[in-house]
């Protein structure tokens, strides 16, 4: 396979431990260039400390991490390689508050890519009117809202020009008004062929952008396949009860 349809990320027998606490067992994973794959799962499945070992903010014990071909290690060469090629927006933000909008999405380019200021500054331009935050560019995040620091650091992300973006939970810290918004922008991105990798527990955006789920469950991949084969043929005990839990959770939310 080339470079530009072959695979983007390989996990081969990935593992990770905090202190006595295996969080990935063995985990082997192919995400395809283009391809919008969707984690979901219990807490503590393993979700997030997955994408984390990704981007190589967490250092994996076991296994082999493979981005873009270069094999994540320890090395500050190899990380700062993996860093430039995969974007991770987290559920939190993480924006510098001291920093405006603009600048916030300028840095990690002009730091990291080595991007000239004017050309960082127009890059982030667009992205940030991608996002619809445009006019909020001498803003700093305390003047925003949740929702719109989390469009921020969506153009953040952006402004490095991944070849793939990650989202970790994007929507949790949001009240629903501000979750449509935020939703409707990762769809948006799938317009564009982004290789995309998105931990939700928001099953209705899974359905929409997904062409492969995960269900991951002790830090394994329990199943894997189409969203109507995981969500409405699942194949394990497991699975099935995480859904219906999901769905009772649904439920009282809407009361």
């Amino acid at each position: 396979m080339d470079a530009e349809t072959g695979p983007v990320i390989i996990l081969d027998a990935v593992n990770k431990w905090y202190g006595s606490s295996q969080v990935l067992k063995d985990l082997s994973l192919v995400l395809a260039a283009g391809e919008r794959l969707v984690i979901c799962g219990p807490s503590g499945s393993g979700k997030s400390t997955l994408l984390r070992c990704i981007n190589g903010l967490e250092p994996h014990q076991s296994g082999r991490i493979s981005v873009a071909g270069t094999v994540l290690t320890r090395q500050s060469a190899a990380l700062e390689r993996v860093r430039r090629d995969v974007g991770l927006v987290f559920q939190s933000f993480n924006l510098f508050l001291h920093l405006t909008v603009l600048e916030n999405c300028m840095l990690a380019p002009m730091w990291v890519r080595q991007v000239p200021k004017v050309e960082a500054e127009a890059v982030a331009i667009n992205y940030l009117r991608q996002v619809h935050m445009a006019e909020y560019i001498g803003s700093y995040p305390g003047q925003l809202s949740g929702g719109q620091q989390q469009r921020v650091a969506i153009a953040r992300a952006l402004s490095m020009q991944p070849k793939v973006l990650m989202f970790d939970e994007p929507t949790s810290a949001l009240d629903p008004e501000m979750t449509k918004g935020v939703l409707e922008i990762i769809v948006g991105l799938t317009t564009v062929g982004m290789t995309m990798i998105c931990v939700t527990h928001e099953m209705a955006l899974a359905r929409q952008i997904a062409d492969r789920v995960v269900f991951m469950d002790r830090g394994q991949i329990v199943e894997q396949g189409s969203p109507a084969d995981l969500f409405e043929r699942p194949q394990t005990e497991r699975l099935k009860s995480f859904l219906n839990q999901v769905l009772r959770d649904q439920d009282s939310a809407q009361r």
